[in-house]
């Protein structure tokens, strides 16, 4: 295939609704990040979608696919599990749509997730926090299979939220970087990102491409990331498509969304902290070549922990904390 050359757009362009605007994100170098000069790393922007989070990507997607095979129907309840970013881009899509939402949420998510999603007009159940986000997904099966009147996209099982990335997010990357990909990271949550990036660079670049996953160790409370052995796997996810996964702790992704912060300027949520911190580990390890990695959505929803304004040196010396 090949790959024109991309100049630098001006502005986003220009649509007839906000939905329509989802997509075509920066890609934005971090030099100051990079370990060796031979070696790029590149971030791309999903805050800069229009709730300010990739999930509005896998959001679109869901309900346009339930729409084109008719499962759905306005003024219909879809209801959803999520641990925040998902729902707000659900709730958004929703009331532009015409559809009810009720999303299944844990119970210690930062108040202002919760704030977004009334605002879009969404009603909330909310799940035992000590419990996750599969606390959450047992909560909303449970809820679909007692009430058929729901419709429940469950982003987890449905192949919409990884085609939302194999046509969308990494065709961009590939434009952008006329395929030269070398390294791509991104955090395990439902396995959406990861495995439609997989497929898609597997196909067009083969194995010089290395995938490579974010994972929490098991306990440690990594905001919009899982780990597998905590016993959920989301049936979307093939770990064959996967060349490594990189374990990361609460600290870790506590301390490198301040380094993305401080040293790039890049406001970003917990979990871009993470995989921040596993792409530059991957880098480390090349002698030149491109990583790029998700900026899963922007800091705005994290404010009330107090982690953008903690002196360095209180961060360092923390434990695994939950902050949510």
């Amino acid at each position: 295939m090949a790959y024109p050359p991309l100049e630098t757009r001006p502005c986003g362009g220009r649509y007839t609704d906000i939905v329509e605007a989802i997509g075509n994100t920066p890609l934005v170098e971090l030099r100051r990040l990079s370990p060796k000069p031979g070696v790029r790393i590149w971030a791309k922007l999903e805050s800069r979608n229009p709730t300010g989070s990739v999930k509005d990507r896998v959001a679109k997607a869901l309900i346009e696919d339930a729409e084109e095979k008719g499962l759905i129907r306005p003024g219909q309840t879809i209801l959803e599990p999520t641990s925040g970013n998902t729902g707000i881009a659900l709730g958004m899509i929703c009331s532009r749509k015409g559809y009810k939402l009720k999303v299944v949420m844990p119970d210690n998510v930062t108040p202002e997730r919760t704030q977004l999603l009334k605002m879009y007009g969404a009603e909330i159940v909310y799940s035992p926090g000590d419990q996750g986000s599969n606390g959450a997904v047992a909560m909303a099966l449970d809820m679909a299979a007692a009430d058929p009147s729901y419709y429940m996209p469950y982003q987890y099982g449905n192949e919409a939220n990884p085609r939302a990335h194999y046509e969308g997010t990494a065709r961009e990357i590939l434009l952008e970087l006329e395929g030269r990909v070398d390294a791509f990271v991104a955090g395990l949550g439902t396995g959406g990102t990861l495995m439609g990036h997989a497929r898609r660079f597997k196909e067009e670049l083969g194995d010089r491409v290395k995938i490579v996953a974010a994972e929490p160790m098991q306990g440690e409370p990594v905001q919009g990331l899982r780990s597998l052995d905590d016993g959920f796997i989301p049936p979307i996810i093939d770990l064959s498509l996967l060349d490594r996964k990189i374990f990361v702790t609460n600290r870790d992704a506590i301390l490198w969304t301040r380094r993305l912060l401080d040293e790039e300027g890049l406001f970003a949520g917990v979990s871009s902290g993470a995989i921040a911190r596993v792409a530059v580990r991957i880098a480390n390890e090349m002698d030149e070549g491109n990583v790029v990695f998700i900026v899963c959505d922007d800091g705005w929803k994290y404010l009330s922990s107090g982690i953008y304004t903690l002196p360095v040196d209180e961060i360092e010396d923390l434990e695994s904390t939950l902050w949510w």
